[in-house]
């Protein structure tokens, strides 16, 4: 459902709030590594996000990217609305461009449904929760070596 911008978006910014409880502010190289991406999209990902003030970085020695300590929780909602807009959330699951409850699609009513219910996941999950469940040993956010 999100695309591969939205999901390292989400993965960066659950990697971030990582190390920022480490006191630590990782480079766009060390995000790349640890969400396993590529590090030229990872780069732009993040710079989108400090372009949408998701996120705050540093150049230099000792910079890197970290989140303002009083800054609010953030709903993945917003970080897919900044990769995305607005359109995830309205439109047609098959992609056709006049799609309604009056002139529904093959799927619509099923589909209307389940990216509802993503919508409201999407608006009361955030970063920070999910970094608490990997924190906590419940998620991971890479693969697991075997």
């Amino acid at each position: 459902m999100l695309s591969k911008a939205s999901e390292y978006a989400i993965r960066s910014l659950v990697y971030v709030a990582l190390r920022n409880r480490e006191q630590e502010r990782p480079g766009y190289r060390e995000v790349a590594r640890e969400i396993e991406a590529p590090e030229q999209f990872t780069a732009k990902i993040l710079q989108t996000l400090v372009r949408q003030g998701l996120l705050l970085s540093i150049r230099g020695r000792g910079g890197g990217f970290f989140f303002d300590d009083k800054a609010k929780d953030l709903p993945l909602i917003e970080v897919i609305h900044a990769m995305e807009g607005y359109k995830l959330f309205t439109r047609c699951g098959i992609g056709l461009s006049q799609c309604s409850d009056t002139a529904p699609c093959p799927i619509h009513h099923q589909y209307a449904s389940i990216r509802d219910q993503y919508q409201q996941l999407a608006t009361q999950t955030t970063i920070q929760m999910l970094a608490d469940r990997i924190a906590g040993g419940e998620a991971v956010l890479n693969r697991l070596a075997l």
